[in-house]
């Protein structure tokens, strides 16, 4: 295997910061139940005044991923609250941020509005998209429709029916485009990834300060733990990201930075790299690169998986951090893909069972075999073509992976959300 590092042309460098800048964005709560707060806010907008009934249809997925989780600042799970704040309170200007006005006011007039029950969910029918939510707000013989689909912030426009988005050229990554960008670009190009680090260290400080889902970052910090896994790295690179995602999915007023539209990718792909290379000591330009090695690296493979998905989105993010702790740890290229390959042969198959506060405990397995992976990768051990899944080639294994997570695993997703949808009333 080829260990070249090519120089990335400005041009390209530019097309792949703007795809950065698109994807890794702050967000507060999980995304699927804020995307139809961020619709229902656009729709009430458009309406002009209070909706006296909304009516959300939405994707599978999206139903899915918004059922068990908590909504911030609210103490409250699910969609009913999030669509009656996202017209009451809410602002389409702050995409993913849409309930940060929230107030204990406007908590109290949203509670009120789901007891009135005004508010309708449905599965939408015969759709292929897997991210869509349509909110129809109605107020007298007034009514206005929002519409989302294909990524959490891009709308329908109305007239031409067609997407509105800020959508940029994407380009074509693969691995080693993905790498040679990250260790080679400017650093005053690339800095700005280190807002990750600060939004997404600083969610998993703050969930110490209470009680969040099952509080598993903090059990990792008791006594009983330390027994069991000392004061090493790794308990404290499962610890902080544990306690982000503990935050998050259990209704903390918490920004985090996202990644291809999930907070929790996005805690997955920071905190174990920026808690290593703190640890590890590395300097402040190798936690950039490695940042946006890991960042990048789970972008590229969303590509292809698509933003929702039957596979578990911290099996990409973690495939990002085991590339950048892979960097951190001294690994070149070819230490990398071994990396990823190590990854593959774990983690396939894992599933998404919806966003919920029991998602830090599949971050934590990612994120073991992420460091298991990185440690297999740099004494030059790496799963061969001959097992599984894994190819000769990094990228081809990688779109291996996301061919079972987007075509294989799609009866899995429906029989997912039929048992789901069994025991929930949305």
């Amino acid at each position: 295997m080829l260990n070249f590092i090519i120089m990335v042309d400005k041009e390209l460098r530019e097309r792949i910061i703007a795809l950065v800048h698109q994807e890794v964005v702050p967000a507060i709560g999980c995304t699927e139940p804020m995307c139809v707060a961020l619709c229902t806010a656009r729709a009430t907008e458009k309406l002009g005044c209070r909706p006296e009934r909304i009516e959300a249809l939405l994707s599978a997925n999206i139903l899915k991923n918004a059922m068990g989780v908590g909504i911030p600042g609210t103490g409250m799970i699910g969609l009913p609250i999030a669509i009656a704040l996202g017209a009451l309170i809410g602002k389409s200007a702050y995409q993913l941020e849409v309930l940060k006005d929230l107030t204990p006011g406007g908590l109290a007039e949203g509670k009120a509005y789901v007891a009135e029950n005004r508010i309708v969910i449905k599965q939408k029918e015969n759709i292929c998209e897997k991210l869509y939510a349509e909110v129809i707000c109605t107020a007298g013989d007034k009514q206005a429709t929002a519409i989302i689909i294909g990524s959490h912030t891009h709308f329908l426009d109305d007239e031409v029916q067609n997407v509105v988005s800020s959508l940029v050229d994407v380009p074509a990554l693969n691995l080693r485009l993905v790498y040679d960008f990250a260790t080679t670009a400017p650093l005053d190009e690339i800095g700005f990834i280190m807002e990750a680090r600060t939004l997404n260290m600083n969610a998993a400080r703050e969930s110490l300060k209470g009680n969040y889902g099952h509080n598993l970052g903090k059990t990792i910090d008791r006594p009983l733990s330390k027994g069991i896994f000392g004061e090493s790295i790794y308990s404290h690179i499962i610890s902080r990201t544990a306690s982000a995602c503990d935050a998050r999915m259990g209704g903390a007023m918490i920004p985090v930075m996202s990644n291809s539209g999930s907070g929790n990718q996005g805690i997955c792909a920071t905190n174990p790299v920026c808690v290593y290379a703190k640890e590890n000591e590395n300097t402040e330009e190798e936690l950039i690169r490695a940042l946006m090695l890991s960042h990048l690296t789970a972008i590229y493979i969303k590509q292809s998986l698509g933003t929702l998905s039957a596979l578990c989105g911290c099996v990409v993010a973690s495939i990002g951090s085991s590339c950048g702790i892979t960097y951190l740890m001294g690994g070149d290229y070819n230490r990398i893909c071994y990396s990823v390959k190590n990854m593959i042969a774990n983690l396939t198959g894992m599933i998404c069972d919806g966003a919920k506060p029991a998602c830090s405990l599949k971050i934590t397995s990612g994120v073991s075999t992420a460091l298991l992976s990185a440690l297999l990768a740099m004494e030059g051990k790496c799963v061969s073509s001959s097992e599984g899944i894994v190819d000769d080639n990094v990228d081809k294994s990688i779109h291996n992976l996301t061919s079972i997570g987007a075509d294989a695993m799609v009866k899995t997703d429906d029989m997912v959300l039929n048992i789901m949808t069994s025991k929930h009333i949305c």
